[in-house]
């Protein structure tokens, strides 16, 4: 299924998850982003079989995910925040080490949400049920 705008794919139910999300919402200024839950229905539509857990992007037909997928993202934020995507130099078994080594930890450091937070008026045209 080909999206015109890329789809951030997160868990609805973590802290960093979400702080992660509104960081994207505020620093998108060309409203590039769609964003989806790995709870959703819509998230096993498009992801099938994969069992990611914490952060995929969907973009032209392609998912990325953990290290290469927030890169992907900083890159077409406004501000600094696309000089970060230089790290994709730094091979992938180091990024994505550091990104599990966070990933295994967020619940404990950021918390967890009973159940995924319902996002406020204006950015709800953003998110996809």
């Amino acid at each position: 299924m080909q999206h015109a705008s890329p789809i951030i794919f997160y868990d609805g139910l973590c802290g960093l998850c979400d702080k992660s999300v509104q960081f994207v919402l505020k620093h998108d200024k060309k409203q590039l982003f769609r964003f989806a839950t790995l709870q959703s229905d819509y998230a096993k539509q498009i992801l099938g079989d994969v069992k990611e857990d914490s952060f995929v992007l969907y973009d032209n037909n392609t998912l990325y995910m953990r290290s290469t997928a927030a890169l992907r993202t900083a890159k077409h934020l406004s501000g600094l925040w696309p000089l970060l995507y230089a790290l994709v130099l730094v091979p992938a078994f180091i990024r994505d080490g550091v990104y599990r080594f966070i990933a295994q930890n967020r619940y404990k450091w950021f918390g967890k949400y009973d159940s995924c937070k319902i996002p406020d008026a204006a950015t709800q045209s953003r998110f996809i049920a």
